[in-house]
């Protein structure tokens, strides 16, 4: 199950899984065409069906919890089980306090960790039945530099409280064999995101969402007792994995590449 997978680096994680002939849960808000953002669920259901999986396309917002316990309802009757759930919604907003309206603080603290904890919540029952349970989010790794928090503070929060969340988890359910783990990419990925870093970022300066696709799918495909409880890079997992070959996932090869926010 990917939530936020009609498009971006949760569709290139879908379709990554497909490959490997997966029944895939597409989980988004977005049910029939955008006027300014690409895909829908139902068109990343074609697209993992094509490429070798099965899809079950439901609509949700992750901020509405009873839905939620609805989608991965239908999920685990549809497909006999749940073995990953990859937390990849999001929102994002880089403004000062003043700038911030409450409902965007709202808008992001509910997306992003309170989502986090309402679907890892909802999968757990299940996943604790799995063979090989992982929990995967895509959040950042911690550090208390004021540079990271000072100039978004809602935004930071937001995302670092996933990551804490990680840590929580991983703890908790270590016993049961359930892995929860974080995964951010070491630069800027092209996604339709970047709208919203106001045109500060280039896209011939990313790299392309495949990157932190193949990093999911190495880690999800861990043992889920040896691998639980980090906050990792897409970079070091592909190197861990032995890929050396990195320059594949680059927008332009002449063109510098541009860290993402959070990684020193």
């Amino acid at each position: 199950m990917v939530t936020g997978a009609s498009r971006g680096i949760g569709r290139a994680i879908a379709l990554r899984a497909a490959r490997d002939g997966a029944n895939v849960v597409i989980v988004a808000k977005t049910s029939e065409p955008h006027p300014k953002l690409p895909g829908t669920i139902h068109t990343v259901a074609n697209e993992v069906e094509a490429a070798g999986g099965s899809a079950l396309a439901l609509a949700a917002d992750v901020r509405d919890a009873a839905r939620v316990e609805a989608v991965v309802a239908q999920a685990v009757e549809a497909f006999g089980g749940m073995d990953v759930l990859v937390n990849n919604a999001g929102a994002i907003r880089l403004t000062g306090t003043l700038e911030t309206p409450v409902d965007r603080f709202d808008l992001m603290w509910g997306v992003n960790a309170r989502a986090m904890f309402v679907c890892s919540r909802a999968c757990l029952p299940h996943l604790r039945r799995a063979s090989n349970p992982h929990v995967l989010t895509l959040s950042p790794p911690l550090s208390l530099d004021p540079r990271w928090i000072a100039p978004h503070a809602a935004y930071t929060i937001s995302k670092y409280g996933m990551s804490l969340l990680v840590l929580g988890l991983a703890a908790e359910f270590a016993e049961d064999g359930v892995a929860f783990n974080a995964l951010w990419p070491r630069t800027v990925i092209a996604t339709a995101a970047l709208a919203m870093l106001g045109g500060r970022v280039r896209p011939e300066g990313c790299r392309s969402p495949e990157i932190v696709a193949e990093a999911a799918h190495a880690i999800v495909t861990r043992d889920s007792r040896a691998c639980t409880g980090r906050l990792l890079l897409d970079e070091d997992v592909l190197r861990e994995e032995g890929f050396t070959d990195l320059d594949r996932y680059r927008i332009d090869p002449a063109v510098p590449l541009m860290p993402d926010l959070f990684v020193d």
